[in-house]
C-alpha cells in the first residue's frame, strides 16, 4: 500500500450560475447583450435536461433507434436502395445549395456552373423548391439540423461566401460562449455540494480540494440570483460534513467594496501592533469555520493593493493566511465603463522630460484590455516591497491604517514583504509562450541569467535605483519571468498551473521550472485545474492523467502533494 500523501488540488471551483450574474456578455455584444441572459441559459438547460432530455434515456427512445438502425442497415445491405440512397443524398444537397445560394447571389452574379445544373433539373421538374421560401427555409432547417454532413457544408460555404465570417466569433468572444455553456451544464445540478461530488469522483480517494469562491455582485453585469452569504455558508456545510472536513479547504473571496457595503463582513483592531479580528463575517469563516485561506479577483474592479484590504493583509501576513489570486487574460472581468481613476496607475511611473516622472499611463480603453491593468502581477509589488507599500500608504488620509504599518509620512516599520500569495494560473499560458518567443529581449532571459534572483524590480543588478525599470517591466516583460523573479525573491511567493494545466505543450517549461538549479521554483509550483471553469477544454481526470504523464513521478508528486502540504501549513 503507498505510503504518499493524497494529492491536493490547489485551485477548483463549485459555484452554481445562480452566483453568476445575467450578463457577462456585456461589452462583449453591446445592445443584444440582454439577450444572452444567463439566467435564462441556465433554465433552458435546467428545461432541457429534466424534460425533452430524458426521452433519450426512455423505453420509446429504444424502439426508435431499432427502427432507424434496421431502416439503415437495410438500406446499406441492399444494392440497389443503396444507390437509390445517394442519388437522394446529392439531390437534397444540391437543394440546399440552391436554398443557399438564392439567398446569396442575384440572377445576374448566380455562377454559371450551377446555373446550368439548375436549369437542367427544372427542365426535368426535379427542382422542388424554387419560389416558395417558407418550404425553402423549413426544408434548409430540417437539412441543417438532421443532416450533420450538409451542416458541415453549409458553415464551409458561409465561410466562403461571407468572408468576414471566417474572422467571428473572435477569441474572447468564444471563450465567453464556452464559459456560458460550462455554467449551464453545471447548472444542472442545484448545489455545490452535488458540484463537488462531480469534482471528487474523478481523482482518487482522499484527494484533496482548495475550493474558492466568487463573489460577482460587484461587475456591473447584473444583479446575482443569490446572496453571497448563501454561496458561503453552502461550502461552511460542505466543510462541517466529516465526510469532507479532511479533504475540503475553502477560501473565502474577499472584494473591498463588500467591505463598504457590509461594515460587518470585516472589522479589526490593531493591538499592540497585531490585527485583532472583531466579530464579523471573516472572523466567522477563517477562525471559527475552517476556512484555509482568501480568494481575490481584481479583474473584477480594483488593485491589490486597495487601501480597504491591507490590514486584511496584515491579518494574513501575521497568521501566514496564504492569498489566492487570479492572474490571467480571461473572460470574467469588470463590466462598467472605466473611471478616470483608472486612466493612470496609481503608484508606478513613467519616464517624462528632462529625466522627470510622471504617473503610468494606462491608455486601454476596453474591458477586457484595462481590466488586465488589475490583474498583472507586478502590482503586487506594492504590497511586498516596503518603498512602494509607503508609497500606497502616503495615498491614505486614514491615520488608522497609517498606525498599523507604522507610517511615519515616508517609511514603514511593519511589512508585508512575508505576505503568502498565490499566482493562480502563473500568469497565462499565452505569457509562457511569450516567454519563448522574447529570446531577444534582456528581461525574459533573467531568470535563466541570475537563477537565483532573476529579474531585479526596481534597481539594476548593481543595486542602483532604475526608476524607469517598472514602465519597462510593465509594458514588455512576460508575465511567466516577473512571477517567477518575484518566486525567488519572497520567501511565501507561489503559483499554480491551474486553467493552464489542460494544455500540454506547458509540460516542456513546467519541467525546466522544475530543475534542482532553481530549488525556489520547485518548492512553489502547485498543481491545480480550475475546475470546472476549464471543462470546455477537458475533463478533470484527463487533465489529472496528462500532468502525470508529462512529468517524472518525482515532479508530480512535488507539485501535488508536497508543496500545496507547504502552501497550506498542513
Amino acid at each position: 500500500m503507498s505510503s504518499k500523501k493524497s494529492i491536493i488540488n490547489c485551485h477548483t471551483h463549485i459555484f452554481t450560475g445562480n452566483h453568476v450574474p445575467p450578463y457577462l456578455a456585456k461589452t462583449f455584444v453591446p445592445i443584444v447583450y440582454k439577450i444572452l441572459h444567463l439566467g435564462l441559459i441556465i433554465d433552458i438547460f435546467k428545461w432541457w435536461y429534466k424534460g425533452p432530455n430524458t426521452f433519450f434515456y426512455s423505453n420509446r427512445y429504444k424502439k426508435f433507434q431499432q427502427v432507424i438502425y434496421k431502416g439503415k442497415m437495410l438500406i446499406k445491405r441492399n444494392i440497389l436502395l443503396n444507390i437509390i440512397y445517394w442519388i437522394l443524398g446529392i439531390w437534397l444537397t444540391l437543394q440546399l445549395l440552391f436554398i443557399i445560394f438564392d439567398f446569396a447571389y442575384n440572377s445576374e452574379t448566380y455562377p454559371f456552373y450551377l446555373l446550368k445544373i439548375r436549369n437542367l433539373l427544372v427542365k426535368y421538374r426535379l427542382d422542388q423548391f424554387n419560389g416558395n421560401w417558407l418550404v425553402k427555409t423549413t426544408f434548409a432547417i430540417i437539412l441543417i439540423l438532421f443532416f450533420p454532413s450538409l451542416r458541415n457544408l453549409l458553415v464551409w460555404l458561409l465561410k466562403k461566401l461571407f468572408k468576414v465570417l471566417n474572422s467571428l466569433p473572435g477569441k474572447q468572444t468564444k471563450e465567453l460562449l464556452q464559459r456560458y455553456l460550462n455554467i449551464g451544464r453545471f447548472a444542472f445540478h442545484i448545489g455545490q455540494d452535488s458540484i463537488f461530488q462531480r469534482l471528487r469522483y474523478q481523482y482518487p480517494n482522499g484527494t484533496e480540494f482548495i475550493v474558492l469562491q466568487m463573489d460577482m455582485e460587484f461587475m456591473e453585469a447584473g444583479k446575482v440570483r443569490e446572496d453571497y452569504h448563501v454561496q458561503l455558508q453552502g461550502i461552511a456545510k460542505l466543510k462541517a460534513d466529516p465526510k469532507f472536513t479532511a479533504i475540503i479547504h475553502p477560501f473565502i473571496f474577499i472584494d473591498p467594496r463588500r467591505m463598504d457595503k457590509e461594515p460587518d463582513f470585516f472589522r479589526c483592531n490593531n493591538v499592540y501592533g497585531k490585527i485583532v479580528l472583531e466579530d464579523c463575517t471573516i472572523k466567522t469563516y477563517i477562525e471559527q469555520k475552517g476556512f484555509a485561506g482568501f480568494k481575490i479577483y481584481p479583474a473584477l474592479g480594483y488593485y491589490p493593493f486597495d487601501e480597504r484590504l491591507l490590514p486584511l493583509w496584515k491579518y494574513a501576513a501575521e497568521h501566514n493566511i496564504p492569498i489566492m489570486t487570479h492572474c490571467i487574460r480571461g473572460t470574467i472581468f469588470y463590466r462598467g465603463k472605466k473611471k478616470k481613476e483608472w486612466d493612470y496607475h496609481p503608484i508606478f511611473e513613467q519616464s517624462a522630460t528632462n529625466g522627470t516622472y510622471v504617473p503610468l499611463l494606462l491608455p486601454e480603453t476596453k474591458n477586457m484590455d484595462f481590466s488586465v491593468n488589475f490583474t498583472h502581477p507586478l502590482n503586487y509589488l506594492c504590497l511586498l516591497d516596503d518603498d512602494l507599500l509607503a508609497k500606497v500608504l502616503a495615498r491614505s488620509t486614514n491615520e488608522k491604517l497609517h498606525e498599523i504599518f507604522g507610517f511615519n509620512g515616508k517609511e514603514i516599520t511593519n511589512s508585508l514583504k512575508n505576505l503568502k500569495i498565490c499566482f493562480g494560473h502563473f500568469g497565462g499560458d499565452d505569457e509562457w509562450k511569450r516567454y519563448f518567443e522574447l529570446d531577444r529581449e534582456n528581461y525574459s532571459t533573467q531568470v535563466i541569467k541570475n537563477p537565483k534572483i532573476g529579474i531585479t524590480f526596481l534597481k539594476s543588478l548593481y543595486n542602483q535605483p532604475r526608476p524607469g525599470k517598472i514602465e519597462q517591466l510593465w509594458k514588455y516583460c512576460d508575465w511567466y519571468s516577473i512571477i517567477c523573479s518575484m518566486m525567488l525573491q519572497y520567501e511565501n511567493i507561489y503559483s499554480d498551473i491551474s486553467y493552464i494545466s489542460h494544455d500540454n505543450a506547458i509540460h516542456a517549461l513546467l519541467k525546466r521550472t522544475l530543475q534542482q538549479e532553481n530549488t525556489k521554483l520547485r518548492q512553489r509550483v502547485l498543481f491545480g485545474t480550475d475546475f470546472y471553469v476549464v471543462r470546455n477544454h477537458k475533463s478533470e481526470k484527463q487533465i489529472l492523467a496528462d500532468t502525470i504523464g508529462g512529468l517524472s513521478e518525482e515532479e508530480f508528486d512535488l507539485i501535488a502533494r508536497t508543496n500545496p502540504r507547504t502552501f497550506l501549513e498542513l
